[in-house]
């Protein structure tokens, strides 16, 4: 991990659509806010509309940022802000853009912009931005998700492909924040980070899956069955039972989602699984938000509940206060 070192990342995660200052109207030509061509990202930014809408929720936070960047590019980028730069999971659309002050006793809002206050330099310049470093952000986030999205960020910034934090990182940067909130929620992620979870459906699948009182799933068992080499997302070993989360969607994308002979090869690695092992669950991320349908779907394939569930943290994947 490399907390303060800019030199480990490379790049931020750049604008999904091409932006557009009103301030450079007389340079290109164009007329933005006459325009029915562009809409309006925020003031004085703007954003073709046919590219605008065909963004995903998280895709138009992101370009939101950008958006703010554009027009105060000394900006010190945090909290759901910084993880959209920095690549770690963004849930929904995020209400706000979350930017630090350093030096400013007391934070304050104006309009969309949460303006935070802070007594350090918790900052890194990637390329053009500012930016709170992947184990800060990570960090700063755990104290206010939902938890399984918390975990979800954990296991991200376990496996972040520029600078990987382990829980022992986040918890040695948690230690060193004067911020006190959400103590008991960072232990509780510091816990259970693994970097072998490898999509947010995972990670939240894992809280989900705890929280329904089933045994600790091993995570990308591997089996060498008929020759081949086999991974799968979950597997309890007293059962025999595989569990796979997303569904058949991780398998069929990019190039693949028009090509039939990706589903037949996946077809044929469920069938071999399940012709040595007892059980076999898919789902995906809809399951696992709703809880239910996950855990009727592990029921059905023969893994038992070993504890009561916790209503109480189930109940936290119903509503997510911090999106709009």
């Amino acid at each position: 991990m490399s907390l303060l070192d800019p030199h480990s990342l490379r790049a931020l995660v750049p604008s999904p659509v091409i932006l557009s200052a009103a301030r450079d109207e007389s340079l290109t030509g164009a007329r933005l806010r006459a325009s029915n061509t562009h809409v309006r990202v925020r003031p004085g930014v703007y954003a073709r509309a046919d590219q605008w809408s065909a963004l995903r929720p998280w895709e138009r936070y992101l370009a939101r940022v950008h958006a703010y960047a554009l027009v105060h590019p000394d900006a010190v980028f945090c909290l759901e802000s910084a993880a959209a730069l920095l690549g770690l999971p963004v849930f929904g659309e995020p209400r706000d853009i979350h930017v630090f002050d350093i030096g400013r006793a007391r934070g304050r809002r104006h309009g969309d912009v949460c303006i935070h206050a802070s007594d350090t330099g918790r900052a890194m310049t990637v390329g053009d931005l500012i930016v709170t470093s992947v184990a800060d952000t990570a960090v700063d986030l755990l104290r206010v998700l939902p938890p399984a999205f918390a975990l979800a960020v954990g296991d991200a910034a376990a496996r972040h492909p520029a600078d990987p934090c382990t829980a022992d990182d986040l918890h040695a940067v948690a230690g060193t924040q004067s911020n006190r909130r959400g103590r008991a929620q960072l232990e509780w992620v510091f816990a259970r980070i693994d970097d072998r979870a490898e999509s947010v459906g995972e990670s939240v699948s894992r809280a989900v899956i705890e929280w329904c009182g089933f045994p600790t799933p091993v995570l990308q068992q591997t089996f060498h069955y008929e020759g081949a080499e086999d991974r799968s997302d979950f597997y309890f070993p007293d059962e025999r039972v595989i569990g796979e989360s997303d569904g058949f969607g991780k398998y069929l994308s990019g190039q693949d989602a028009a090509d039939p002979r990706a589903l037949r090869r996946e077809k044929a690695r469920e069938d071999r699984l399940r012709r040595y092992e007892r059980g076999f669950a898919r789902w995906d991320y809809g399951d696992a938000m709703r809880a239910a349908p996950l855990d009727a779907k592990l029921r059905m394939a023969g893994v038992p509940a070993v504890r009561p569930p916790q209503h109480a943290l189930l109940a936290t994947l119903r509503d997510h206060p911090r999106a709009r």
